[in-house]
């Protein structure tokens, strides 16, 4: 690798400039055995997003609508509360939310198969804090999921 492309890889990033030096880094979920596409891959990004826009309407319309009895300041910290319950009780139970279910997606233990309760709880606060859900390692999962030792799956 010379100089420029060496200087002009911030562009693209570390991966791509590793990627032309010949390191070979695998698809996504592939150190975790997960198929590279398909049912039982990891889930992408849109689907993903999509899915979370689903869950979070649907909790600002009951709070919305059941709790504050219209547009308040506080409907926002009452969805986000109605976010929590919903994400553990069907995340806990299920492995997915009405959104995720809708958008095809299911969350799954990693190496159990399925989610215990407690983990599906610390995966949701830390959905809930924002932060961890933006920090994304080599295979699509965010630090919410990293942590709770999960991972967002295809169905």
């Amino acid at each position: 690798m010379d100089n420029r492309q060496a200087m002009g890889s911030w562009l693209s990033g570390p991966r791509a400039a590793m990627e032309e030096a010949g390191a070979e880094f695998g698809y996504r979920g592939e150190q975790l055995g997960l198929p590279e596409d398909g049912p039982g891959s990891i889930a992408r990004p849109g689907r993903r997003l999509g899915a979370l826009a689903v869950d979070w309407g649907l909790c600002v319309l009951i709070a919305y609508g059941l709790i504050t009895d219209g547009y308040s300041p506080a409907t926002g910290n009452w969805a986000l509360l109605v976010f929590l319950v919903l994400g553990v009780l069907t995340v806990g139970t299920l492995g997915f939310t009405p959104g995720k279910r809708l958008f095809g997606l299911r969350v799954v233990g990693v190496g159990t198969g399925r989610v215990q309760p407690l983990r599906a709880l610390a995966r949701t606060v830390l959905l809930c804090l924002a932060i961890p859900a933006l920090v994304w390692d080599r295979d699509g999962r965010g630090l919410h999921d990293r942590l709770a030792r999960t991972v967002e799956v295809r169905m």
